[in-house]
């Protein structure tokens, strides 16, 4: 006879629909080209021997960045879209309830749990209120400041009357100069780096020590609650 094993209650909610999980995938790969170039157009590689017209090496580097960046600007608009489109979660990264005490009172609880202060974490169907601010802060106001920096230097080559130009040529005089420009675009490539890293380590370590699911939300867009305690 088998011994009794205590049963364990698993629910699964659907969260994510299918855009909003392109896009993630889909943006996580062009900031991931977005970096990487960024920092060869910030500190090019060494000199190559020959012509440079053999190898183009800085002209393919810009051009990814480039084409990274109107995926990354096209899926921000998308986004936009799908925000007023689709389901509540796909609101959260547009709108944060600064205004409620109950939303600061369990951002303190998330912040004391990721420190190994807490017992247990609390349940979120969508972003908990933690990775809710940062998400805002990062993903939607960052995202947009890397935008309108980005596209106010790539006016510089496309020059006066260009739509890049009409948009956002006077972002470049309302900061001060060129170079300030590009030292804000350079700032903000290194806070979504660093924000990247931390984002991964907490999914992983969600996945693991919360009993919710995490990463395979963002594959399958249900949520998993491993053990359906209060």
């Amino acid at each position: 006879m088998l011994p009794d094993v205590p049963t364990v209650k698993q629910t699964a909610v659907y969260v994510y629909q299918a855009p909003v999980r392109v896009w993630h995938w889909v943006n996580a790969l062009s900031i991931l080209v977005l970096a990487i170039t960024g920092y060869l157009i910030g500190a090019p590689p060494p000199t190559l021997s020959g012509e440079a017209s053999e190898h183009y090496l800085m002209g393919n580097i810009r051009f990814l960045h480039f084409a990274a960046a109107y995926v990354f600007a096209v899926g921000f608009l998308f986004r936009i879209y799908w925000a007023l489109v689709g389901n509540t979660y796909s609101r959260q990264l547009f709108s944060l309830p600064f205004w409620r005490r109950r939303f600061w009172r369990e951002l303190v609880h998330e912040l004391r749990w990721y420190a190994f202060l807490e017992r247990e974490p609390c349940k979120y169907i969508g972003h908990n209120p933690l990775a809710h601010l940062f998400m805002v802060a990062i993903i939607t106001v960052g995202g947009l400041v890397m935008i309108v920096t980005g596209f106010a230097l790539y006016a510089e080559q496309t020059g006066l009357g260009s739509w890049q130009d009409e948009l956002f040529g006077w972002v470049i005089p309302w900061v001060g100069q060129s170079q300030d420009v590009r030292m804000w675009h350079h700032w903000g490539m290194w806070v979504i780096v660093v924000f990247v890293m931390l984002h991964v380590y907490t999914a992983i370590r969600e996945d693991i020590m919360s009993r919710q699911s995490l990463i395979s939300t963002m594959i399958s867009g249900w949520r998993m609650f491993k053990d359906d305690r209060p």
